[in-house]
């Protein structure tokens, strides 16, 4: 086996440094909504690619991809007080939330079908045209940009989670919702808040899906289980878990298909989450 060049393997870690941002990115909502409301919520990943599709639709009319989030983020954190609301309604515990919001994924895939139809979609922007060079490397801008609100998100989470009066409440809640209503904790509004929060960071990772990607609607499932595994990995209710967890998984993924074949980066991801269940089965 030849080994790759310095070129390709620095290439390599910078390529895996921006997918494993996305990841983090695409799991930081999984993650809060798992952890802290016991709601496994499948949707999240067909909320993304909405999310992914309304940016192109929104952009194709001439508006810039970023300015979307102003639109997509409000309405995305309007359907996730919803769809908590309606879980919560009923008493959906947390193995029934994973049936039903995968009912909802369906029903998202199949209004993406209806309104898009199941072509490849691509956004053309300038962000897409903008590289920069360092070194030998070459770096996109909308790479760049995945990873950065892939961190400043992450790390507002997490400071709002530790040091702020309403995420102290919200770890209380997590913790044990009875006693923390007893002191006088607002659970309700408090999840509701934090289920809406989920779902508008599903809608910024769907900008970072629209910038990077080609869009089809079966690829929902495609990024489910790697993110899964980030999530499990980083921690439930975790914020930057799932974000150092994405960056293990998406460099390790991205120094095999350098050492090997492409075909064997899928089986990083899980042989991951299997050695760390062995070496510490209570982590989840």
């Amino acid at each position: 086996m030849a080994l790759p060049s310095l070129t390709l393997l620095g290439q390599s870690l910078l390529s895996g440094l921006f997918i494993g941002a996305l990841y983090g990115l695409l799991g930081l909502g999984l993650s809060l909504s798992w952890g802290m409301l016991r709601q496994i919520n499948l949707a999240h990943f067909a909320l993304a690619f909405l999310g992914a599709y309304l940016t192109y639709q929104l952009a194709g009319a001439g508006m810039d991809p970023l300015a979307t989030l102003a639109v997509v983020m409000p309405c995305f954190f309007a359907l996730g007080v919803l769809m908590h609301w309606l879980l919560a309604r009923f008493s959906v515990s947390a193995f029934n939330s994973l049936l039903v919001s995968f009912g909802f994924t369906a029903i998202i895939e199949a209004l993406i079908q209806w309104i898009w139809t199941a072509d490849f979609r691509r956004m053309e922007s300038a962000y897409g045209e903008v590289k920069f060079r360092v070194g030998a490397l070459y770096v996109a801008l909308p790479e760049l940009l995945t990873l950065a609100m892939a961190v400043a998100l992450s790390l507002l989470v997490w400071a709002w989670l530790r040091h702020t009066y309403t995420g102290k409440a919200m770890r209380a809640i997590a913790e044990d919702a009875p006693m923390a209503a007893a002191f006088g904790v607002d659970v309700r509004g408090l999840s509701l808040l934090l289920s809406g929060l989920s779902a508008a960071f599903a809608g910024v990772a769907g900008l970072c899906l629209a910038l990077s990607y080609t869009l089809a609607p079966g690829q929902i499932y495609a990024w489910l289980g790697v993110v899964f595994a980030a999530v499990m990995l980083g921690g439930l209710g975790n914020p930057l878990g799932p974000l150092v967890a994405g960056i293990v998984i998406g460099v390790s993924e991205a120094l095999t298909m350098a050492f090997t074949a492409p075909a064997w980066a899928p089986l990083v991801s899980f042989s991951l989450l299997i050695v760390v269940l062995l070496a510490r089965p209570g982590r989840i």
